[in-house]
């Protein structure tokens, strides 16, 4: 699977909910009891007992007022950061409370604005900085958090664990490029940093460079370093091992299983619901879409033969796989909806099979799905893999089937297509894929949502 570093959704850990990011990229703190920071100057040593009256509101949540308190302490004191920072903490929780957005943009304003007061405290300087990239973040304001990180990593060269946030912050906006040099410089000043080992793995496999990820990906995870248990890591460092040939890839699934990244060994999804039934193979009674399935199956020559013509007249549509999911071989892709989203102008190749598909929303609506036609030729191998989410099933009708050697591994059985029938899946557990006939393979694919997701989840998940 082609590595991409994203924000993971609140549904994404599998055992623990309340750990799961939302909006954001967040670094696991240190359990270890930390050196406490250094938050007054001499100046504000003198107003201490009117700065702890102020915070002493914002911490029973008192936030409108303590923002008040906090407000008249910085135009009585304007060269006081501690007070400054304050009043930044004050709209940053205020903001959150209301849910606002422009309070929020108030409180990054004022994060920036403690940082460049004189005589702020270093811990104070850095604490500011480091808050606002993150609120600048969670705004989406990707570029502006990179700037307020290069900021940090300037004032503080020495200080590895804001070089490697920085690097999260270029993963984020997908410049993998200036990661690896951050990373690279991390790992000359600390060769044994974990966080760093992890990314940098990471980013080696997104370049297909397999066999060097590995040991930063599986070094970086046995430092149990902070920010390293996270399974996008155990899902790559498995992975790679998979294409190498290794078995101890089940061994790293397992342990992310244990860790509770993973819903099992076998699916490894990571974006998951909670609860959702579980199995590599479906009937078509176990999922409620007999009738999607008997249309399918009714029609399928119908469908065959539009998407034969499209291979004859505009064999462009077909686009080849771009997942980095093949070990050799070729195999192309004509997508008719993605995401919930219809592309009219492939519908126009298939007008008919798409009028057909209008009526089964549980399909043209699942936004973490596709309907396509898929073919595969002669000599191609797909590696195990397993896709992004439990909330869908993914049915095969076959159109085009040779005789022999194309065959469908799922967990721990394999299957054969027959044409005019479905075969109906879990793709979140590891699937693999062997064409070795005499001639090509042509499949439509067909992806519902999980049957037991309820109405308000299938209106409201975010798209995959």
């Amino acid at each position: 699977m082609l590595a991409r570093f994203s924000r993971l959704n609140p549904e994404t850990k599998v055992a623990d909910a309340k750990s799961a990011r939302v909006l954001k990229w967040e670094r696991v703190e240190e359990k270890a009891k930390k050196k406490k920071p250094k938050l007054l100057n001499k100046f504000d040593k003198t107003i201490k007992a009117e700065l702890d009256a102020a915070e002493k509101l914002r911490k029973k949540g008192k936030v409108e007022e303590a923002l008040k308190a906090f407000e008249a302490l910085v135009n009585k004191y304007p060269q006081s950061p501690r007070g400054r920072y304050g009043k930044a903490q004050s709209e940053d929780d205020l903001a959150e409370k209301m849910r606002s957005n422009e309070i929020l943009q108030k409180a990054i304003s004022t994060y920036e604005e403690v940082a460049s007061l004189p005589n702020a405290p270093t811990d104070l300087i850095k604490l500011s900085l480091k808050r606002q990239a993150d609120r600048q973040q969670f705004l989406g304001r990707m570029r502006g958090s990179l700037i307020t990180l290069q900021k940090l990593v300037d004032l503080f060269p020495n200080d590895t664990s804001l070089k490697n946030d920085l690097g999260v912050g270029y993963l984020l906006i997908g410049d993998n490029s200036n990661a690896k040099k951050v990373y690279e410089e991390v790992l000359i000043l600390a060769p044994d940093d974990g966080f760093a080992k992890v990314h940098y793995g990471f980013i080696l496999k997104a370049e297909n460079k397999i066999a060097e990820s590995i040991p930063y990906l599986k070094e970086g995870l046995e430092s149990g370093d902070p920010g390293t248990d996270d399974g996008r890591f155990y899902f790559h460092l498995g992975d790679a091992l998979q294409r190498v040939g290794n078995k101890e890839a089940y061994k790293w699934y397992e342990l992310g299983y244990q860790r509770g990244h993973f819903a099992s060994v076998w699916q490894r999804s990571l974006y998951n619901v909670k609860g959702l039934k579980a199995q590599p193979w479906w009937t078509a009674k176990e999922t409620g879409y007999a009738e999607l399935v008997k249309s399918l199956e009714r029609n399928w020559k119908l469908i065959r033969d539009e998407g034969l013509a499209v291979m004859d007249k505009r064999k462009s549509l077909f686009l080849p796989e771009d997942e980095n999911l093949r070990e050799k071989g070729d195999w192309s892709q004509f997508t008719l909806w993605q995401q919930g989203r219809k592309n009219e102008n492939a519908c126009k190749g298939v007008p008919k099979t798409c009028a057909l598909l209008e009526k089964y929303p549980e399909s043209t609506g699942c936004r973490r799905g596709q309907i396509k036609y898929s073919i595969m030729h002669p000599g191609t191998h797909v590696w195990p893999h397993t896709g992004p989410t439990n909330c869908r099933l993914r049915m095969h009708l076959g159109l085009v089937i040779p005789k022999e050697g194309c065959k469908i591994r799922c967990a721990q059985e394999n299957r054969t297509w027959e044409e005019g029938k479905v075969l109906i899946f879990d793709d979140s557990f590891e699937h693999e894929v062997w064409q070795d006939a005499e001639d090509y393979r042509l499949i439509f694919i067909v992806d519902v949502w999980h049957p037991e997701l309820t109405p308000q989840q299938r209106r409201t998940l975010p798209a995959i």
